[in-house]
């Protein structure tokens, strides 16, 4: 007993804490505690061992409480502010969720509200004497995201333009060889190829869109013909800029504008026919129940001839490239592209221009 007290206390002793060792002797202390005739001792001598301890070991026990007491108030304040935390985010969610059962409820509220302009309209009809049903508001949302994807493409593609007709100037400048002027030239073709594709699949959803150029600047559309240049009034300002021809190929150049206005002609011509067609279609015929279906439905489907002229129009612009490029040299092609690009910039500045020009005040 008496040696295995003396290693409790001198192991106090010495302030440290070691759990390991102390369960050893606290299990060799039980050992020999139940090897004696009576366990009543056992408790007296406890008793004697606690009140002759030393001031320094007396030290030494009370040190360890104070240092379980600090570890236990951080984790009470820890756990506190965990609470917190978490009564915090699940009012945030409430909030969320109230707002989010609102929004329904307000888009319920719509959703019926449209629902009976839907029947009213369906039982008036609409301003053109047509029914309005539910197929008619999926189209015209087809049609509005069509378009809209169109313009972010067309966006895309006219940055794209103006860092090709950058590299193009830089190319230029510095007299890079023939092989290289002729990938950038491909390139640059390849993109207005890229542009065609785009009006088509566009004039698909819109043609009037398209035919009138809703998605290019004021100043672009004071020069549009059916969607887009007049090749033959674009080979009058281009050629200019790509001097010295030879006989040769200013000979081809004015040939193939000769071309170009025979095509834009019978184009027009062809337009204005089916214009004509159409206010013959539309007049046609005599109101029946106050209403002039027949006749729309007849003109609609007129109208989609018009998605042809677009295409064609479109077509004659791409040959007009291709056939000056096969007129010209590689060099003389390179001038003619950075030309028609910085063309179609100063429009675009024109417009712009135009619309920040400073108003003038009333009379």
């Amino acid at each position: 007993m008496n040696s295995t007290s003396t290693q409790f206390v001198s192991s106090r002793r010495m302030g440290l804490y070691d759990p390991i060792h102390q369960i050893s002797m606290w299990e060799e202390n039980f050992k020999s505690n139940c090897n004696s005739s009576a366990s009543v001792p056992l408790i007296g001598e406890a008793d004697v061992k606690l009140d002759n301890q030393s001031e320094d070991s007396s030290q030494g026990m009370l040190g360890i409480p104070k240092n379980y007491d600090q570890e236990a108030n951080k984790s009470i304040e820890k756990i506190q502010r965990r609470l917190a935390q978490n009564r915090e985010a699940a009012r945030k969610s409430r909030l969320r969720k109230k707002a989010y059962v609102q929004q329904l409820e307000s888009s319920r509220l719509k959703l019926i509200k449209l629902e009976q302009e839907l029947d009213r309209a369906r039982h008036q009809g609409s301003f053109t004497g047509c029914v309005l049903d539910s197929d008619n508001l999926v189209f015209a949302g087809s049609v509005n995201s069509g378009i809209a994807t169109f313009e972010m493409e067309y966006g895309q593609w006219v940055e794209k333009q103006d860092r090709q007709i950058c590299e193009l100037r830089s190319a230029l400048n510095a007299h890079i060889s023939d092989i290289e002027l002729r990938i950038l030239v491909d390139g640059i073709m390849n993109h207005y190829s890229h542009l065609f594709r785009m009006k088509s699949a566009a004039a698909k959803v819109d043609v009037f869109y398209v035919l009138f150029g809703m998605w290019k600047t004021t100043a672009e559309r004071f020069f549009l013909w059916i969607g887009g240049f007049r090749p033959s009034e674009l080979l009058k300002v281009l050629v200019p800029l790509i001097e010295p021809l030879t006989e040769q190929q200013r000979m081809d150049v004015y040939n193939l504008g000769q071309s170009c206005q025979q095509a834009e002609d019978a184009l027009s011509q062809g337009r204005d026919r089916l214009q004509q067609i159409l206010v013959e279609t539309v007049v046609a015929g005599q109101l029946v129940d106050g209403t002039y279906i027949p006749q729309m439905t007849i003109a609609v489907e007129k109208l989609e001839a018009l998605v042809s002229f677009v295409n064609q129009a479109d077509h004659l612009r791409q040959e007009t490239l291709q056939q000056m490029f096969r007129i010209l040299t590689i060099r003389q092609a390179a001038r003619c592209l950075l030309a028609l690009g910085e063309y179609f910039q100063r429009l675009r500045a024109l417009s712009s221009l135009w619309a920040n020009r400073p108003s003038e005040p009333p009379a």
